[in-house]
């Protein structure tokens, strides 16, 4: 059995290096669509890599979510469920002490931002073994480009509650409280069924779900739009 040199500092940068690509041109997409009115950029990296310290906080969680031997379907929904909250719950900590979310468009960047500093380090850490044992090109097309379906995950599913809390950014508060409900539960069901169905068959359906994402990702950017000239029409 080969040592796995995970200890080694250019294997973790070169992971780290490919890992954060996907996130880092995502988040260059998003960033471009709010070009208009941005975001500080202090603000947009320390929720970055508040995500990144996400990854941290929910591989013990979901240790002890293990240990209650739940059902596999029902681990699975718990184990989303712990990576949306705490990424949500990062968001919230961050930017409510701040005036920084004074539009509708401000909750989907910050929580899109979020979730791709979340796919950067969960990236790096799936591609440090293949890398260690020489395998790159294996460690890219292992479980059919799962770190990239991952990536694509976190942003659509964290889109989702960030596009909830836009939709009632002028309602009162009950109504806000209820779409940021209505958005977190939408994204752990969404969470959940890509983690089962990537686990199906050893992955077999994983380009049927990717293409799912995809129609995903469309829906979070046409009611960003939308957001967007709910901005436009306030100002």
């Amino acid at each position: 059995m080969a040592m796995l040199n995970i200890g080694n500092p250019k294997i973790i940068g070169i992971a780290f290096l490919i890992g954060i690509i996907p996130s880092l041109l995502w988040l260059w997409f998003w960033l471009r669509e709010d070009r208009k009115n941005p975001e500080p950029k202090g603000l947009l990296a320390m929720v970055f890599f508040l995500g990144m310290a996400s990854v941290l906080l929910v591989l013990p969680v979901q240790k002890v979510v293990q240990g209650f031997s739940l059902p596999h379907g029902w681990e699975l929904v718990a184990w989303a469920g712990v990576e949306e909250l705490i990424k949500f719950l990062m968001v919230l900590f961050i930017v409510s002490n701040t005036s920084q979310a004074d539009e509708p468009t401000d909750w989907p960047i910050y929580l899109i931002t979020v979730a791709l500093g979340f796919a950067a380090l969960e990236n790096t850490l799936f591609l440090i073994k293949p890398i260690s044992l020489g395998q790159t090109a294996v460690g890219l097309l292992t479980g059919h480009l799962r770190f990239l379906g991952s990536t694509l995950l976190h942003t659509v599913s964290s889109g989702v509650i960030g596009v909830s809390m836009g939709l009632s950014f002028f309602m009162d508060g009950r109504r806000k409280f209820l779409y940021t409900i209505v958005g977190i539960i939408l994204a752990i069901g969404l969470h959940s069924a890509f983690n089962f169905f990537i686990m199906k068959n050893g992955g077999a359906d994983f380009l049927k779900v990717f293409s799912f994402l995809w129609v995903g990702a469309i829906i979070i950017f046409l009611l960003f739009e939308k957001l967007r000239r709910m901005d436009l029409n306030n100002n």
